[in-house]
């Protein structure tokens, strides 16, 4: 498909990296964006080859939230037109969020309005210092309603009470305090962070991303239980009894790379970075030292929730 309003760009080792490409618009996004990212995850869902989703901004910003065209043309809707217009919007984002591969936004210049609920949606989040944040709904008259279920669950009710109900802006440093983002970089960091924590990824088993994204949504917020622990028992050894388990337990015990890891190394290392032609392979003892912390977790989000 022909793209408009994004870029679709695969990479090696099966990462897929979804660029907003309206960086004249500040990445603004209207129903044409909103349609063709639908259309997007969907395309990379459906792709076997595809391991992890990249989710980055074209030009000086992230996403700036709504196209003000897209705005005056909705100042006429009906509310039935109003409500398909929202569904579009609230489906895309599940869509995100739904991805049984993991997803990682990388986040630069401004994070406004709806661009708040893409990177909310996403596994997890990077930032670049100097980026600015703000859930801006609420001085248009307006509520953040359909990006709302994945704020929340980002950032917590009580940080969300006080960034929805507001509307300030807030910085970099402040999302990754309150666990809105899980890293907060320099810039020139942004790139090799990125590309470090994909490598990551790249270690996991496909099968097993995708099964551990749907225990997170079947575990989240339910208290411990009888019909929980046999939900995570009957879990656990489906997983050990599917070829991709046998096939870890065994590199395990062989100590040799799992076929997963070893398909996806050769491929990485004949790639470039990421997000740069002219940047060695990205991986954990080659980073700088600043995104070596971050990937091995010395530097963590504080939850205040």
């Amino acid at each position: 498909m022909a793209y408009q309003t994004i870029e679709i760009e695969r990479r090696p080792a099966g990462i897929g990296v979804v660029w907003l490409n309206r960086p004249d618009l500040r990445n603004a996004f209207d129903d044409a964006m909103i349609a063709e990212l639908t259309s997007a995850f969907g395309a990379l869902e459906a792709d076997a080859g595809v391991r992890a989703v990249v989710l980055a901004g074209r030009g000086p910003v992230f996403c700036a939230g709504a196209d003000l065209h897209w705005m005056k043309r909705m100042a006429g809707y009906t509310f039935e037109q109003n409500y398909e217009d929202a569904l579009g919007l609230a489906r895309m984002l599940d869509a995100l969020r739904a991805l049984k591969k993991p997803t990682v936004a990388r986040v630069h210049g401004h994070v406004f309005a709806g661009g708040m609920g893409l990177v909310a949606a996403c596994d997890i989040a990077f930032a670049a210092r100097g980026a600015e944040f703000c859930i801006s709904e609420v001085k248009l008259g307006l509520i953040p309603a359909v990006i709302s279920p994945y704020l929340i669950a980002a950032m917590g009710e009580r940080a969300a009470r006080r960034y929805m109900l507001t509307a300030e802006r807030f910085s970099a440093e402040e999302a990754h305090r309150i666990g809105f983002v899980h890293a907060c970089v320099e810039s020139a960091e942004l790139d090799p962070a990125v590309d470090a924590l994909v490598a990551h990824l790249l270690a996991g088993g496909p099968a097993a991303h995708a099964a551990t994204k749907d225990l997170i949504r079947a575990v989240a917020a339910r208290p411990v239980s009888e019909d929980l622990i046999a939900d995570t028992a009957t879990r656990i050894a489906a997983t050990r009894a599917s070829d991709e388990g046998k096939e870890g337990i065994q590199s395990f015990l062989e100590k040799r790379k799992p076929a997963w890891v070893a398909g996806a190394q050769s491929s990485w290392e004949l790639g470039k970075g990421l997000f740069g032609a002219d940047r060695q392979p990205v991986r954990t003892a080659n980073t700088s030292g600043r995104a070596k912390e971050l990937i091995r977790g010395k530097l963590r989000a504080k939850h205040h929730r």
